[in-house]
């Protein structure tokens, strides 16, 4: 019988994800929507922080093991940023609340007249395995995938950052490679893997 482990998201596609790589573990994930477990606010200051506040929470409230990852950009011209705060980066710009599309413009805002060489940016994933609340030495698994930001998007993959992320190696945008090769390169895809590894030594 399958183990079952919950993950502290309710995004559809990172369901599939996680789902299919660790059906091989014998692990049965099920979204905490399944157990109504409401959000909880990301008030940590790093990718860490807020993973391990939302698997904590998702064990709290099911009595199960749970996945929890945080993930956005970071743009080195601007310090990191928008780092943790990816998803709603250009919240209150122009009065209006944050979007793919208001983010991916607000972002070619501030890096209005930034040169080439000097957009450099990775995409950064942080996954956290709880086997229970109190779990005081969680499974963290970190991984980045780098590349830069162009002057204008290119692709319709994607979500997010994609259509910006310019990968040099590939010659194309994050927002332009097939969903199934994004899926095996991608920062996420690579700290899954690990997550994978970890796994299946600790059984």
């Amino acid at each position: 019988m399958n183990k079952t482990v919950v993950l502290a998201s309710g995004n559809p596609g990172k369901l599939r994800e996680f789902q299919q790589m660790l059906q091989t573990c014998g692990l049965d994930v099920v979204p905490q929507g399944n157990f109504a477990v409401p959000d909880i606010e990301e008030t940590g200051l790093t990718f860490v922080e807020n993973a391990i506040l939302k698997a904590r929470n998702a064990c709290e409230h099911t009595g199960h093991p749970a996945i929890a990852d945080d993930s956005g950009i970071e743009v080195d011209a601007l310090n990191g940023a928008p780092g943790i705060y990816s998803a709603r980066f250009s919240n209150g710009w122009q009065g209006e609340n944050a979007s793919d599309d208001r983010n991916n413009a607000y972002l070619l805002e501030r890096l209005a007249g930034v040169p080439d060489a000097q957009r450099t940016a990775r995409y950064q994933c942080v996954l956290v395995y709880m086997r229970h609340a109190a779990d005081p030495t969680p499974l963290i698994c970190q991984a980045s995938w780098e590349g830069r930001i162009l002057t204008a998007p290119q692709g319709e993959n994607g979500f997010g950052y994609d259509p910006l992320f310019w990968l040099d190696e590939l010659n194309c945008t994050s927002a332009q490679l097939p969903k199934d090769e994004k899926n095996r390169i991608s920062h996420r895809a690579k700290a899954m893997a690990m997550l994978l590894a970890a796994l299946q030594n600790a059984r």
